[in-house]
């Protein structure tokens, strides 16, 4: 796509985790013509996403790094897992500058809690039995919407500048949920991305 995004960013100045930011914000950068033309093509898709009774939010992200203490089952967004609600939703997503998320496909993965080790682990931390009480622990702590990739999995990249319709968990939904993650990026590789 025709624009500066890096210019966005680097306008935006120094910042740490993950900001969020707002149409008049955006406006309100001090743009050349490449960064105007990135910031208009950001401004358009969150409107189009706006049509169609989305809640878009841009977000410049600093750094995404897994903490020491992720524990058995890490449930950030860095391991590879499902959306999931309550009712039919849908997650939409577009990186526009730095590194892209990432794909599995679902017979390509195995859920984390299936696996003997894991399960006798979060059994262990449970401190209970293979119950229906620990399936509904597995689920409050989102242990069950995560994945591994098998030996022979082929993540795939999402890509920049491309607008993903995310399949997500929910009741009675037609189709499998979609598995993915984000990536690691550290301090001095912010990205851009547009989540809804």
């Amino acid at each position: 796509m025709p624009g500066d995004y890096a210019e966005v960013i680097a306008k935006l100045g120094p910042g740490k985790g993950i900001v969020a930011i707002d149409d008049d914000r955006l406006q309100a950068l001090d743009l050349s013509p490449a960064g105007q033309l990135a910031a208009a093509a950001l401004l358009a898709d969150q409107a189009l996403l706006r049509a169609h009774d989305l809640a878009p939010a841009l977000n410049c992200i600093y750094d995404c790094v897994r903490g020491p203490d992720a524990g058995i089952v890490p449930t950030d967004v860095l391991s590879f897992h499902v959306d999931s609600a309550p009712v039919e939703v849908d997650t939409w997503l577009c990186t526009y500058h730095g590194a892209c998320s990432e794909g599995l496909a679902n017979e390509e993965a195995l859920r984390k809690v299936d696996q003997p080790a894991i399960r006798a682990a979060l059994l262990q931390e449970y401190s209970g039995v293979d119950d229906a009480g620990f399936t509904e622990f597995l689920s409050e702590h989102s242990y069950d919407l995560h994945y591994a990739p098998v030996s022979t999995a082929q993540p795939f990249a999402f890509g920049t500048f491309s607008l993903w319709r995310i399949a997500t968990q929910w009741p009675g939904s037609p189709v499998l949920p979609c598995i993915h993650r984000a990536p690691e990026n550290y301090p001095g590789s912010p990205r851009l991305l547009l989540i809804s």
